[in-house]
């Protein structure tokens, strides 16, 4: 007796497991907030750079320019990675979500390498600044509101488990923590009198702001390379199946991997050569039961074979006997 099966917590075996049928949660509207959220804080910034003629402002305004650009993105990348398996792609869109992270992290550089150009210039030719204080408080309206949004998404996203959310999240917490460096430094300014601070905090603030690309291009690329899920959620399904010990079978070979909002696991359940399909398949039916009701979102593969198979009980499997 040897077969194969794929299924996804939404269907038949979550069913049966008390579950309740569930479409793929819609994110967008989170994608939608950021997207206002970067258009107000735009508005606000560019208003404390052309009242103060601070490189460090202009330098966090064009932070909001790839702030907004980023949240477009996620926001087609979402409703792209929420769309249902096709012809093409039989196992779903979710995969869209890391190219939103790695392209926003792309961007970030690219907003770095501006804010440091820009910075130079204003080192070489300084230029006496204006009006600080209305641009300071104008500066952190924006930045009040950017670190609300940023807790939102980034509890969205872990909630969810979208890289979209949580790259935006981020990004905006980064442009937070630039703009309060920036605050800083426009207060030392208007202490002593040196406007070569201003090109300074920017560097520095461009430095920060360069970082945090870096970190959301890895976070994407490793997503694509398809990583295990964490050892806390392998955790979860070894748990999980403990009780296939008590009805002397087992099971080997468990390999999982993340892929946006979705969770994959295969495995292979072993049990005695002379059983009938009929109570394999009943078998399957309460493993993938099990996994899913410590990963609702997972996508379970089980595939059936005889309990006594030369490579029955692998290092990465469990069974009746102790290993």
């Amino acid at each position: 007796m040897l077969f194969m099966r794929w299924g996804r917590c939404e269907g038949p075996a979550a069913a049966q497991s008390g579950g309740v049928m569930k479409k793929t949660l819609d994110l967008t509207g989170y994608a939608w907030l950021s997207i206002a959220t970067s258009l107000t804080t735009l508005g606000l910034k560019m208003a404390a750079f052309l009242a103060t003629n601070s490189v460090g402002l202009l330098s966090d305004a064009l932070e909001s320019v790839v702030n907004l650009v980023a949240a477009c993105l996620a926001l087609a990348m979402l409703r792209l990675a929420q769309s249902p398996p096709d012809a093409g792609h039989e196992f779903g869109h979710e995969k869209a979500e890391y190219f939103s992270s790695g392209a926003e992290g792309g961007l970030i550089l690219v907003a770095a390498l501006g804010i440091v150009t820009s910075a130079v210039g204003r080192f070489l030719h300084p230029v006496d600044l204006t009006d600080l204080g209305a641009g300071s408080l104008l500066s952190a309206t924006a930045t009040l509101l950017n670190g609300v949004v940023a807790v939102v998404l980034i509890r969205a996203g872990k909630r969810h488990g979208s890289v979209s959310l949580s790259a935006d999240g981020h990004h905006l917490l980064s442009d937070v923590w630039t703009s309060v460096a920036l605050l800083i430094g426009i207060g030392l300014i208007a202490l002593t009198g040196r406007v070569v601070l201003d090109p300074i905090v920017a560097c520095l603030a461009a430095l920060a702001i360069g970082y945090t690309g870096i970190r959301l291009l890895r976070q994407a690329f490793s997503g694509l390379l398809d990583a295990s899920l964490s050892p806390d959620e392998r955790l979860k399904i070894e748990a999980a199946l403990e009780y296939l010990r008590e009805l002397g079978v087992g099971y080997k070979s468990l390999r999982t991997r993340r892929s946006g909002q979705a969770a994959f696991v295969q495995l292979d359940v072993l049990v005695p050569g002379d059983w009938e399909v009929s109570r394999g398949h009943q078998l399957l039916d309460g493993v993938e039961s099990a996994i899913c009701n410590v990963l609702p979102d997972a996508r379970v593969t089980t595939h059936l074979e005889p309990l006594k198979e030369p490579l029955g009980f692998g290092s990465a499997g469990r069974g009746p006997v102790d290993q």
